[in-house]
């Protein structure tokens, strides 16, 4: 006759081991939980919707500030610890090449998927005047191509120095602020 206080050798057994299979598990969990989500961030447009657009202005002065507000999305993405930066390089598509992502309806995502990543990142500055722009960015499941979040800073003011400025504030506040 056994008592309750001592169980059954055989019951012990069973009980140590479901007790280790629910650590491992427990283990595997949270170790999956924390693998930062890989993504592909492609470079910043611009949509042009100024006055001005085509003959004023100086375009390799915009490349450059929408260069430097791409790379400084990546640095702030890649530091939060919750992604990993697919490099975009590689990206084999008129869109990409042209700088039309923003407007493909989705076609950035399977390109995303195709360079290794789960989501897309494209972002869009969209110039009101010569000193007022708009940053907007749409992150997708690069499976799918079903959006999973998209944000606006809304009007803001200063020339394409300031984009930049603009679009770190975006995903500090946007994103990164937001789990």
């Amino acid at each position: 006759m056994t008592s309750e206080l001592f169980p059954s050798r055989r019951s012990l057994i069973t009980g140590i081991a479901a007790v280790i299979a629910g650590s491992a598990l427990l283990v595997f969990h949270v170790k999956a939980q924390s693998q930062p989500i890989k993504i592909a961030v492609f470079d910043f447009e611009l949509a042009d919707l100024s006055g001005g657009a085509g003959i004023a202005g100086d375009a390799s002065a915009d490349a450059t500030q929408l260069n430097q507000a791409a790379s400084e999305a990546r640095q702030l993405l890649a530091q939060s610890g919750r992604y990993e930066i697919v490099d975009v390089s590689g990206a084999d598509s008129a869109a990409a090449r042209e700088h039309r992502l923003w407007d493909c309806g989705g076609c950035e995502a399977p390109i995303a998927l195709k360079l290794g990543a789960d989501q897309s990142f494209v972002a869009v500055v969209s110039r009101i005047s010569r000193m007022e722009y708009v940053v907007r960015f749409q992150i997708r499941d690069a499976r799918t191509g079903e959006p999973i979040l998209a944000r606006e800073s809304g009007l803001r003011m200063g020339a394409n120095y300031s984009w930049p400025r603009g679009a770190t504030a975006l995903v500090k506040t946007g994103l990164l602020n937001n789990p």
